[in-house]
C-alpha cells in the first residue's frame, strides 16, 4: 500500500475536517473508519436531528452536515477505508504502519486519531428476547422519522435524546408514551416543559419487563418500581434512549497516555508517541470543550504541526484560504 503523509483514525466531522485541511496543505491522506458511512455520530446516532452550532449553518440536519463535511474532506483525493478497524500501530524507521482488522497493513508518516468517544454500542434495556426484536420493533436510534409515521411508539429514557425524539416524532406518530424509571430527568428544561405540555403520555417510575409479539414486537409489559404493578402496553415500536457505551478498543494498546477513555495531548495535539496526534472528543487537555466547532479547530492545529514535522521548511500558519492557490483536487 502507498505510504501517505497522514492517516486519520475516525471519519466523523473532526476527522473529515482534518482530511480537508491536510489536503489543503498538500498532504496525502488516508481515513480509516469502522462504520459503513462517513460522518461518525452524525450519521450513526442522530441523522434526523438538527445541529445549530456549526459556523455557516444556522440550522442543518446532522445527516446533511455529514454529507457536506464528507464532500469537503474528500475533495483532495483522500482515500477512505470503511467498515474496517485500526487494530495495531507498528513503529517503522521514520514511519508507522496501521494494521487493520481485515489484515491490511497501511504505511503512514503521521497519524491523527479522531475517534470521537471510540467505538460505541447502545445500552440495552436488558430483558429477554431483546436481541430477537432488534430492528423488528426495538430501535436504539432514529435514522428516519418516516419509519415511525402513524405508529404507536414507546420511548424509553429520561435524557435529552428521549425528550428530543418525543418532540421530533410527535407530529408523525399516532401516539407516544414515555417510560422512565424516575420522575426526574436529565434533559434540557425547555424540552421537558414542551413534552409535559404535549400529547405525550407519561409512565414514570416504570421499567420495561417483558416484550411480546410473534416475529414483530406488538406489546410490552412495564412494571411500576414503587408498587410493582404490571401494565401491558400495545405498541408498534420501542425506541430505547438510555445511553451508549463507548470504548477506545485496540487503541488502548498503542502505548498512548490514556485516562478515562481519553488520550492526553500536548499543546501541539501530539500524544506520547511522536508524530501521532489526537483531536476531538477522544483527546484531553486542560480547558477541553467537546464540540464539533472546537474539534475542527483542534484538527487544523494538529494538521499544521504534522506538516511541520514532515517538512521542516513549512510554516505553521499557511495563510488564509481565500488568498491561496488551492491544490488541484
Amino acid at each position: 500500500m502507498q505510504t501517505v503523509d497522514v492517516t486519520i483514525i475516525g471519519g466523523g466531522p473532526v476527522g473529515l475536517f482534518a482530511s480537508f485541511y491536510a489536503g489543503l496543505r498538500g498532504m496525502t491522506v488516508r481515513i480509516i473508519d469502522s462504520l459503513p458511512d462517513l460522518g461518525g455520530q452524525l450519521t450513526a446516532l442522530y441523522p434526523e436531528k438538527y445541529v445549530y452550532d456549526m459556523p455557516g449553518f444556522p440550522k442543518i440536519l446532522a445527516k446533511d452536515l455529514a454529507v457536506e463535511m464528507a464532500t469537503q474532506g474528500l475533495q483532495f483525493g483522500a482515500e477512505a477505508i470503511l467498515e474496517d478497524t485500526a487494530m495495531h500501530l507498528h513503529h517503522g524507521d521514520g514511519f508507522y504502519t496501521v494494521e487493520t482488522k481485515s489484515g491490511l497493513h497501511l504505511p503512514t508518516r503521521t497519524v491523527i486519531i479522531s475517534a470521537g468517544a471510540g467505538a460505541f454500542s447502545p445500552t440495552r434495556i436488558g430483558v429477554d428476547r431483546e436481541h430477537e426484536y432488534e430492528g423488528k420493533g426495538i430501535y436504539y436510534g432514529v435514522k428516519s422519522k418516516q419509519h415511525f409515521a402513524g405508529k404507536n411508539l414507546v420511548i424509553v429514557g429520561g435524557g435529552d435524546s428521549a425528550f428530543d425524539w418525543c418532540l421530533g416524532l410527535e407530529p408523525v406518530a399516532r401516539s407516544i408514551t414515555l417510560v422512565h424509571r424516575r420522575d426526574q430527568f436529565r434533559a434540557h428544561e425547555d424540552s421537558i416543559r414542551k413534552v409535559m405540555a404535549s400529547g405525550v403520555q407519561m409512565r414514570l417510575w416504570n421499567v420495561v419487563k417483558e416484550l411480546h409479539g410473534d416475529g414483530l414486537l406488538s406489546a410490552i409489559t412495564i412494571e411500576n418500581t414503587q408498587t410493582k404493578e404490571l401494565e401491558r402496553l400495545d405498541t408498534d415500536s420501542v425506541i430505547v434512549n438510555v445511553g451508549f457505551k463507548s470504548s477506545l478498543g485496540p487503541i488502548k494498546e498503542w502505548g498512548l497516555n490514556i485516562e478515562k477513555q481519553q488520550i492526553g495531548v500536548n499543546s501541539h495535539f501530539e500524544t506520547s508517541l511522536p508524530g501521532v496526534y489526537a483531536v476531538g472528543d477522544v483527546c484531553n487537555f486542560e480547558g477541553k470543550l467537546k464540540l464539533i466547532a472546537t474539534g475542527v479547530g483542534e484538527a487544523v492545529m494538529a494538521v499544521c504541526y504534522a506538516k511541520m514535522r514532515l517538512d521542516p521548511e513549512a510554516k505553521l500558519f499557511p495563510g488564509h484560504s481565500s488568498e491561496m492557490d488551492m491544490p488541484v483536487a
